[in-house]
């Protein structure tokens, strides 16, 4: 078992604070954030299980890993052409087979890589490489998630990387299954990261937090404020009961699954509920997330470059 001390939003923040820009943070055309207003950190120690002997599952713990070699292996992941025409569709297969989903939209995508952001290197035809996210965070909230799968049912915004896959005037998902989704049926926002490296991840490891750990009043909404729409992700505050994994030395020929919010999962139903301690029947509704410094890391190790690309699946 090993440890790793995590970044958390700070107890003494309200959880209740919803889009009155207390806790915003304020993302640009580069997808670069640009400064966080209202918010405080506090960081914990936690202990890491080794997700590759937990036998990890997206439906009980919000993630698994698969194997999955590139069908592509010499594919340019800082081009976007590329990535978008040829490596979105590998995303969506993947989701497809793991899940059993109808239909899977794969939209927008993130390469990472703390050296790639300090020398602002940027994708070709693209967004501006990102540094690995170093704080406790889960992608969608009650509101946002089907806000987002609304907005995939319209034409593209400004930050929107799926854009070139669509005619002028088309969306990516059809407002009739979205809405039906949304209404009364199945949907679930799911990633595929992956290290893009020869070389095994040696920094800046992924640390996951098993859903079923994670109880309402851990939850604190943020919002999130792009040029031409605002949304919202949850940040976490500590809890003893989180229950921590991370998976060891990801090979480029590797995928991690991530969910990011299944809107049959308990918490999506409604932010109040509580659990009773025994083993939920449905699917969990999503994983928190973090990029964290590994203690153990070598001297020199190899800066981590990873791509994530966001998918949605309907049921």
């Amino acid at each position: 078992m090993a440890a790793a001390t995590l970044n958390y939003l700070d107890a003494s923040i309200d959880s209740s604070l919803r889009r009155n820009g207390k806790l915003k943070l304020r993302r640009d055309l580069d997808g670069s954030d640009t400064g966080l207003e209202g918010v405080v950190f506090e960081r914990r120690r936690v202990e890491l299980l080794d997700g590759r002997n937990a036998g990890c599952t997206l439906a009980r713990h919000g993630f698994e890993l698969q194997d999955l070699p590139l069908a592509d292996p010499a594919l340019d992941f800082l081009s976007a052409e590329p990535v978008v025409a040829e490596y979105y569709a590998d995303c969506v297969a993947l989701i497809q087979g793991a899940t059993g989903a109808a239909q899977v939209y794969a939209f927008d995508h993130n390469v990472r890589s703390a050296a790639g952001k300090e020398a602002r290197n940027r994708i070709e035809g693209g967004q501006e490489v990102q540094g690995p996210a170093r704080v406790v965070h889960g992608d969608y909230t009650l509101t946002s998630a089907p806000d987002r799968l609304r907005q995939l049912a319209s034409p593209p915004g400004a930050n929107d990387t799926f854009a070139p896959l669509l005619e002028p005037g088309a969306t990516l998902v059809p407002e009739a299954d979205a809405e039906r989704a949304i209404a009364e049926g199945r949907y679930a926002f799911i990633n595929v990261w992956r290290n893009i490296d020869d070389a095994p991840v040696e920094s800046d490891p992924l640390a996951l937090c098993a859903a079923e750990s994670v109880e309402p009043p851990d939850l604190a909404v943020f919002e999130l404020h792009y040029s031409d729409r605002i949304g919202e992700n949850y940040w976490s505050k500590w809890a003893p009961n989180h229950a921590w994994y991370t998976f060891p030395a990801i090979e480029r020929n590797e995928a991690l699954l991530i969910k990011q919010w299944d809107s049959a999962g308990p918490l999506a139903r409604t932010e109040g509920a509580t659990g009773d301690g025994q083993q939920p029947e449905e699917p969990c509704t999503f994983s928190f997330h973090t990029a964290y410094f590994d203690p153990e890391t070598m001297a020199g190790a190899r800066p981590r470059w990873s791509i994530e690309v966001r998918c949605v699946a309907l049921y």
